[in-house]
């Protein structure tokens, strides 16, 4: 039933208003779905036809959208019930905020941003944290790729030699001491590539560069080993036969050793010869060599005299120029347009390899994956050493050469005495002060053929 005036002529219209006879108005009626909060007034039960009973609200939960609790006791009652904001201005049906009028401010919602409202307060940016964790990621992500590396690397070597079965070893010395051997092995070449780089098809393979390499506190020094030194042959111990020969006095080229049984000999004898204990060993064939130079992107020399040879392919002129990886072979290969042959090669070999080493270990080639990995995978997958080596042993070989031509070691010749036999003897006494400087880790005063 409608509690609102019928209109005129109902019996029960004596208010004023609507056609109404009073004199006064009549007092201001309640609508019963609006509630207000009556502060500081006694409660009144006003008297109002019976309603259908509500579910109780649960607590903790706003009431439905647009339809307000029916409390317990009469309209005006407030026992924390819902406040239809009658007296605040807000629009009936529209939940209020948090805390009344004065509650903070929904980002997004009324009074928030873009409403006129006050914004909440921005959050602090921790930039010293952010800054920390990106560190921390970083140096893992260095970490990780520098292990990966590592194991990559690693597993290309190729640990070929075994030192342990070279017999009657000079004592340790204080410096770390190399045997570089570069070899005429045709392994791996395409005829197209034998043409190309001038190397012929011979079978087999042969010395055609031999350099002891000194890595000491004191000085690196480098001393090439002419491969028509005349040596004597020992006794040694067949490299596969694992049978013991006799030494018999004979006396041939250097070369010669590693023709006969490997590298297994020929350390035997350089050490037989000079009393100087060979730490290490490292060979690498003609087509190691020139993939080396080419994943470099070529190898920057200055060349004092210019030369030409058709047998090794070399057409130089003077001055500085860039040699590529066909015309660095030929350069360490030359040997017949010089007048001393073997000692003017070389020369030529260590000046190029301590230029390649120290244009290698640049932060260009070494922080740079797209330059570092070509590299490491021509040298590696070509070089050959011995079982104990390690990649650390292969750094430290590289960063010596590297010292060299950075003017932080010496670079001679085997001191020469003279010939026998087109064989070239070496200066004995000459040569026994250098092996006994390197043993004792002591500054390197000998002087070689230059």
């Amino acid at each position: 039933m409608s509690e609102w005036p019928d209109g005129r002529g109902d019996a029960r219209d004596d208010g004023y208003g609507r056609g109404s006879a009073q004199a006064q108005p009549e007092g201001a009626r309640r609508m019963p779905h609006v509630q207000r909060r009556q502060q500081g007034l006694p409660q009144q039960q006003p008297q109002r036809s019976p309603q259908p009973q509500q579910p109780p609200a649960r607590p903790g939960r706003p009431p439905a959208y647009g339809v307000p609790p029916q409390p317990a006791q009469g309209h005006d009652s407030y026992q924390g019930g819902y406040d239809s904001g009658y007296n605040t201005g807000q629009v009936y049906g529209t939940p209020q905020r948090p805390g009344g009028p004065g509650g903070p401010r929904r980002p997004g919602g009324p009074g928030g941003p873009g409403s006129g409202g006050d914004p909440l307060p921005r959050a602090h940016v921790d930039w010293r944290r952010r800054i920390k964790i990106g560190s921390i990621v970083l140096v893992t992500a260095l970490l990780a790729t520098g292990i990966g590396t590592y194991f990559w690397a690693d597993s290309k070597v190729r640990r070929e030699v075994d030192l342990s079965k070279v017999i009657e070893r000079p004592k340790e010395g204080d410096c770390t001491t190399y045997l570089i051997v570069g070899s005429d092995s045709r392994e791996g070449m395409s005829d197209e590539e034998k043409k190309k780089l001038h190397t012929g098809s011979a079978e087999g393979k042969r010395t055609d560069s031999m350099m002891i390499l000194a890595s000491c506190s004191s000085g690196n020094t480098m001393v090439s080993l002419p491969r028509d030194s005349d040596v004597e042959i020992p006794s040694f111990v067949g490299s596969e036969s694992g049978k013991k020969y006799a030494g018999t006095g004979k006396h041939t080229k250097l070369n010669a050793a590693y023709a006969d049984d490997g590298p297994e000999l020929l350390v035997r004898t350089v050490e037989y010869n000079t009393g100087l204990r060979i730490d290490h060993y490292a060979e690498i064939g003609f087509a190691g060599f020139a993939n080396i130079v080419d994943a470099l992107g070529g190898v920057d020399m200055n060349i004092e005299k210019g030369f030409k040879d058709e047998k090794s392919g070399a057409d130089f002129k003077a001055g500085e120029q860039t040699l590529n990886g066909e015309q660095a072979l030929a350069f360490v290969r030359t040997r017949y347009a010089f007048a001393e042959s073997d000692l003017a090669r070389t020369k030529n070999q260590q000046k190029f390899l301590s230029t390649l080493a120290s244009q290698a270990a640049t932060p260009s080639t070494i922080l740079n994956p797209f330059k570092l990995y070509p590299v490491l995978g021509a040298g590696l997958d070509t070089l050959i050493v011995d079982k104990d080596m390690s990649l650390w042993d292969m750094g430290e070989m590289f960063f010596a050469m590297k010292g060299i031509s950075g003017g932080e070691g010496v670079s001679m010749n085997m001191p020469i005495a003279g010939e026998r036999g087109g064989n070239l003897l070496w200066d004995k006494p000459k040569m026994q002060q250098l092996v006994k400087q390197i043993q004792n880790d002591e500054k390197v005063t000998v002087t070689g053929n230059r």
